[in-house]
């Protein structure tokens, strides 16, 4: 799915803005879980509602994109940054429909983390099983509907506990499941 996708986008203009990502794997009884946030849905906003990892916009701040993506999970969910190993990152991608060059990372804790949600940026947290992601039955194509009326056709999505991931978010958990089967 990465690859397939991947392809399409781009290199990054020298105007993009640079943002972070943090794909964060905890246990919960045993299973191995990835966090992802649901986007509020402020007007004019051309990610509102997504599903995401959290992470957001560096800041002048920010000494590197880790730190970016650590510091925006810790406002908009609440996981302090020093309880996170950073285990590394994912390839940089470029979203040309809001000129983001977004840098992942993959994160782990050992134990499940209590969750302070910025209510202002995050609609709800969703905890899913990554051994789920790993059906074939995860991986589906599907017609997406965008803001303004634009219709894509045969979108790569995962589905897992009927939640939809797509775009930037699934090359990202694409890659990193590849990862993992190396």
């Amino acid at each position: 799915m990465a690859h397939q996708l991947r392809q399409n986008y781009g290199a990054a203009p020298a105007d993009a803005r640079r943002a972070g990502v943090l794909a964060l794997l905890y246990p919960i009884e045993a299973r191995l879980h990835l966090l992802f946030i649901q986007r509020t849905s402020p007007a004019n906003d051309r990610h509102a509602g997504q599903i995401s990892f959290p992470g957001g916009s560096a800041e002048p701040a920010d000494n590197s994109p880790a730190e970016t993506a650590l510091r925006e999970t810790e406002e908009e969910v609440g996981v302090f940054r020093d309880s996170v190993e950073l285990l590394g990152g994912l390839s940089d991608l470029y979203i040309p429909v809001s000129n983001f060059l977004v840098h992942p990372y993959v994160g782990f804790r050992p134990e499940r983390p209590e969750f302070k949600v910025q209510e202002t940026e995050v609609a709800r947290t969703l905890e899913l099983p990554l051994q789920d992601f790993l059906h074939p039955s995860a991986r589906q194509l599907r017609d997406k509907e965008l803001m303004g009326g634009l219709r894509l056709t045969k979108v790569p999505h995962w589905i897992v506990k009927e939640e939809a991931i797509w775009g930037a978010t699934a090359m990202m958990v694409a890659e990193m499941l590849a990862l993992l089967e190396q």
